[in-house]
């Protein structure tokens, strides 16, 4: 076995660590705690051969290594989210030894704490709205019939008007599903629209949103959602959740 690393999942605060016992960590090696004052970073060792600089530049091409990866990082933050408020870190973070993990959150230690002040007794819903097409499409016995170039210039003038105006509706309603939603939350985040190739979703996804909740109020939250749903038929509503809150605890970028 080649150098070994520290893989940083999480930092968490207030968490006992026999909430992680069972849990499954990337890489053989189990999941152990590095204290920093009152935070603590949950990791586990890895492989450098692997994790390190040059394997990773290998291994993240390979989509089946990115995915079994990608679980096991998400099944950990999730443990730690489900018993204290924790800071999600991307996937892939790695540090020589606990030394440099200890220096990192104290480099960080500030906005550690007011990111997880920020989503204490919160979780994370996600919300997509999508262009529904059937709303667009009009009915095979409305369209008129072509009798002229005449009347056919105008079928397509009509077809592209109802059309913007079916675009502008579906719009609308993304604005009023995010609005809503919005006036529930705590926070909001308008995250980047997903490539349909990712997304498994054709139709054109008009709100990608982000909403830190409380906990008390994810009821109310869901029935609003549903709400949403049979008020807008004329896009398609997508709920996700409860999720770590990845939106809102993240810190590598301040």
């Amino acid at each position: 076995m080649g150098d070994r690393g520290r893989y940083l999942y999480a930092v968490c605060r207030g968490l006992d660590p026999s909430a992680l016992t069972g849990v499954p960590a990337v890489g053989q090696e189990p999941l152990e705690i590095v204290e920093v004052l009152d935070l603590q970073g949950v990791v586990s060792t890895v492989d450098l051969d692997e994790f390190g600089e040059d394997g990773l530049r290998s291994n993240l091409e390979k989509l089946d290594w990115v995915e079994q990866t990608a679980r096991r990082h998400d099944a950990v933050v999730q443990a730690c989210g489900q018993h204290a408020p924790t800071a999600p870190m991307r996937m892939t973070t790695i540090y020589l030894d606990d030394g440099s993990v200890r220096r990192q959150l104290e480099l960080w230690y500030d906005a550690l704490v007011e990111a997880l002040n920020r989503v204490a007794g919160r979780q994370e819903w996600s919300v997509k709205v999508y262009a529904n097409a059937s709303a667009r499409q009009r009915a095979p016995e409305a369209e008129p019939a072509v009798t002229s170039g005449a009347a056919y210039l105008r079928q397509k003038k009509t077809a592209a008007e109802e059309r913007r105006t079916a675009e502008a509706r579906a719009m609308t309603a993304a604005e009023e599903v995010d609005r809503a939603l919005g006036g529930l939350a705590v926070a909001t985040r308008h995250l980047r629209a997903q490539d349909p190739r990712l997304s498994g979703v054709e139709e054109t996804m008009l709100l990608n949103g982000a909403y830190l909740v409380d906990e008390h109020a994810a009821p109310e939250f869901t029935a609003q959602v549903a709400a949403l749903v049979a008020g807008h038929p004329e896009v398609s509503i997508a709920c996700g959740g409860p999720w770590p809150p990845y939106s809102f605890a993240t810190v590598e970028e301040q």
